[in-house]
């Protein structure tokens, strides 16, 4: 049965060019059983039918309000943006990318344990990602008992890398006075600010999970999450927000240890990567991203790594060639996935 007296829901969609899949992704937000909302589209500056679509379904549903940037926007700042368009009365903020979808029942499910838990500041749920074969459930691990958790317990799980729950935007539902608590919510430029969000606003508020399948992720190769994970960016900004986030979360010997435990993970992800004749631009990067860090570029750390990973290959030459073939499959799958980079 439609809900149609609870409180209102902002929902956002910031799209760059998103033409191929918007529709499907207006369509989910049409369907909800939970109908107090509003759909807010902020279009980066598309420079194909995004504008078009958009203002079809705003003519058709006056709960569609369509907003156009004259200059493109880095996807973080257009999705900070986003976020300030939403309702005055809304209680409730809901992100959905472009390229993914909600199923019927995610506004209604959400909400309602929201509702039934002032304490809960964010809300998440299992999410369904894939693409050709590659399919998988993201956000598993809490119990089944687990519907709500304290701030400061799932951050700290979080940022010791035992459980990881916190989702994406899509997945997930925040309370809008937490929203407009901050002038950027999404507190960096990085592709993962949005966990580094969850981070900063759980110190004072509750973590909501429905253990059901509420959202879609769409995998393809041109997108934003599939370039952070070849570049595993996602690295970094762990380390980033223990820097940042730890103090609130950890004991001081706790933050050390775990930041010491993701710098030898980063000189063997880069060891690997020194097999896979990675580009200039690849070697700029994580320089880089040290430095921003605090910390120099370790050339004795990374031979060591390297001098590591030789001896395991002629030692383990099955376990090599298994793994050369599995990176080469997943490139070639990938490279297969023709589709518009993550919409923003």
């Amino acid at each position: 049965m439609a809900e149609r007296n609870g409180p209102l829901v902002s929902v956002v969609t910031p799209v760059y060019n998103g033409e191929s899949f918007l529709r499907e992704c207006i369509e989910s937000v049409l369907s909800q059983t939970y109908e107090n909302w509003e759909y807010i589209i902020l279009n980066n500056a598309s420079t194909d039918g995004t504008l078009d679509i958009a203002e079809e379904y705003r003519r058709k549903d006056s709960r569609v309000r369509v907003f156009s940037n004259d200059e493109l926007l880095p996807i973080i700042a257009n999705h900070n943006k986003a976020f300030g368009l939403i309702s005055a009365d809304s209680k409730y903020c809901k992100v959905v990318s472009a390229d993914d979808w909600i199923y019927p029942e995610c506004l209604e499910k959400m909400v309602g344990l929201a509702e039934a838990h002032p304490s809960i500041g964010i809300v998440g749920a299992y999410q369904l990602s894939g693409g050709r074969d590659i399919w998988y459930v993201r956000n598993a691990g809490l119990s089944y008992s687990q519907a709500v958790v304290s701030g400061r317990d799932i951050c700290r799980a979080q940022l010791l890398g035992t459980l990881r729950v916190l989702g994406n935007p899509t997945s997930v539902l925040y309370r809008a006075d937490l929203v407009r608590n901050s002038d950027a919510f999404f507190p960096n430029p990085t592709q993962e600010a949005d966990t580094s969000a969850c981070l900063k606003h759980l110190r004072c508020a509750d973590f909501g999970f429905v253990h059901q399948i509420l959202t879609h992720e769409r995998i393809h190769y041109d997108r934003v999450t599939t370039t952070s994970l070849e570049k595993n960016a996602y690295l970094s900004a762990e380390i980033s927000d223990c820097q940042e986030y730890g103090n609130w979360y950890l004991s001081r010997d706790e933050k050390d240890a775990r930041i010491d435990e993701l710098l030898d993970q980063y000189y063997t992800y880069l060891s690997v990567s020194a097999f896979k004749f990675r580009d200039k631009g690849f070697w700029n990067y994580h320089t880089g991203r040290l430095r921003e860090l605090g910390y120099r570029f370790d050339r004795l750390k990374l031979c060591k790594g390297i001098a590591a990973k030789l001896v395991d290959s002629i030692l383990n030459p099955k376990g090599t060639l298994k793994a050369i073939s599995n990176r080469v499959r997943l490139y070639y799958l990938f490279k297969g996935m023709q589709a518009p980079p993550k919409s923003g």
